[in-house]
């Protein structure tokens, strides 16, 4: 029944906001939204812990082709549930000073992605999983093509295109896997079961990868971030940075590392050496850049990267950072995308160098500001910080040597990110930024939320290593499980 309200329930919503035509359609959407939120936080309450899956649902939907409607949450898809949930509403609130046009659609466009994104972390059928991954991924094409900014048209296209065709490579891999079950099922603990040889893993594996690795996306596959976000509306971003770039990481979690285990590690030098490569790239390209939304966008980049590297890296530590790290950045990018927003409201730029003096205008904004921005670079006692430890500590037992590059990027990613704010917010004020005003009502009270989430998730993470932390066990005995059996 849970699994069944966390997905039916933003439906519901979207189609309710989609039928007014008056600005109540917002109120619906943030109403929607914090229900679906209090569902999310009652499943934590009442989650038996264990790698077990809770709140299940499988009944058959094809029977004839072996395809279930088959849901499922784990400590792995709740930790995403409670990330997507709780984000929804805090990027829903961002728009109440901010009038869009056909706002009835915009809100329904919001909502009906939020349950293409539950619905890929709580699916336990493969052909269900790709269903809802690609429902995740119309809802924003429409977002950033109808209120995106002048090239929009163009830049989302490069990004529909590149995500549609890594969709393919993935479903031809999922048919693949589904005709090698003796009793041909798209059901998760079928794919699981099976004992694939190590050039078959290969081969699949890179079928999977293709479709997870430009979501993420991850050096080179990233070519179509840097212009989407900084084309698409800043709630746009926001979806994108803060929760549909999980899907990526999710995936790989949940599709590759169980089920193809010996090509995890016949191309994890590669694809950890690879990332390494991107997040060098991408905190490099971060410091020639004027544009708050770009430099943003290529720090993303970098941060997925070590990411990717742990996925890969594959031990509890690695994981487990990874996991934690998936909510620290989606926290920390949606609070750094929404302070360039207001920002830019105020001042109709988003160019670092024509900025300055903001602190001394607006000190409530320079201190969330400031906060969101330790939390990514990862100071101790935020939240960035617990992930990206584990994730270099799990990246150590794998290559000293790679631990210790990627270690190096996080010095760097601490200098443009101070270098932005002391462009954006110290020095003196100019003619754009005398008449700057602080921050007050929602966006004050979004500010003070995300920051207050930045410190209580740093200072004490543990009920969130308790969750994910036997799913992660669960997933590694998997692992060793399907590599054993082809001997």
């Amino acid at each position: 029944m849970i699994s069944l309200l966390l997905l039916f329930l933003p439906l519901a919503g979207s189609l309710i906001a989609l039928s007014l035509k008056n600005g109540s359609c917002r109120y619906i959407a943030l109403g929607t939204s914090l229900l679906s939120l209090a569902v999310a936080l009652y499943s934590w309450f009442v989650f038996p812990g264990g790698a077990a899956k809770a709140f299940e649902l499988n009944i058959p939907w094809v029977a004839s082709l072996g395809i279930q409607f088959h849901l499922g949450i784990d400590g792995i898809s709740l930790l995403l549930v409670i990330l997507t949930n709780l984000l929804i509403p805090i990027i829903i609130l961002t728009t109440f000073n901010h009038r869009y046009s056909r706002e009835n659609i915009f809100y329904f466009l919001v909502l009906f992605m939020q349950t293409g994104l539950i619905g890929v972390f709580i699916s336990m059928d493969a052909f269900l999983f790709y269903i809802f991954w690609e429902i995740a991924l119309v809802p924003i094409y429409f977002i950033c093509a109808l209120w995106g900014g002048q090239n929009r048209v163009k830049v989302t296209i490069k990004f529909f295109i590149y995500t549609i065709l890594g969709s393919l490579f993935m479903l031809a891999g999922i048919i693949y896997l589904y005709f090698l079950t003796p009793t041909r099922s798209f059901d998760i603990t079928a794919f699981y079961s099976l004992a694939l040889d190590a050039a078959t893993q290969r081969y699949v594996f890179l079928a999977f990868f293709m479709a997870f690795a430009i979501k993420m996306p991850i050096f080179p596959f990233h070519t179509w971030q840097p212009d989407t976000y900084t084309q698409a509306p800043a709630q746009g971003t926001m979806l994108l940075a803060g929760i549909m770039l999980k899907m990526g990481i999710y995936g790989v979690i949940r599709w590759i590392l169980p089920i193809m285990p010996m090509a995890v590690s016949f191309y994890s030098n590669y694809l950890i050496v690879l990332s390494v490569i991107g997040i060098i790239y991408a905190s490099v390209i971060a410091f020639t850049q004027t544009d708050l939304k770009r430099l943003i966008a290529y720090s993303s980049i970098a941060h997925i990267g070590l990411i990717a590297a742990a996925l890969f890296a594959a031990n509890i530590f690695s994981l487990q950072g990874s996991m934690v790290q998936m909510l620290s950045h989606g926290i920390n990018v949606v609070g750094l995308f929404f302070v360039i927003s207001i920002i830019q409201q105020q001042t109709g730029t988003r160019e670092s160098i024509s900025l300055g003096g903001i602190a001394a205008k607006a000190p409530v904004l320079a201190v969330c500001f400031g906060i969101i921005m330790l939390g990514t670079i990862a100071l101790p006692l935020t939240n960035g910080f617990v992930g990206e430890f584990l994730m270099l500590n799990g990246l150590f037992w794998f290559s000293p040597m790679l631990a210790g590059i990627a270690g190096f990027t996080i010095i760097l990613g601490a200098v443009y990110m101070f270098r932005m704010y002391q462009k954006v917010m110290l020095g003196p004020t100019n003619s754009l930024t005398e008449s700057f005003t602080d921050v007050a009502g929602i966006d004050r009270f979004i500010l003070v939320t995300l920051t207050i989430l930045i410190l209580i998730t740093g200072i004490y993470p543990q009920p969130l290593l308790s969750l994910t932390e036997p799913a992660i066990q669960n997933i590694i005995l998997q692992m060793g499980h399907v590599s054993a059996s082809n001997f």
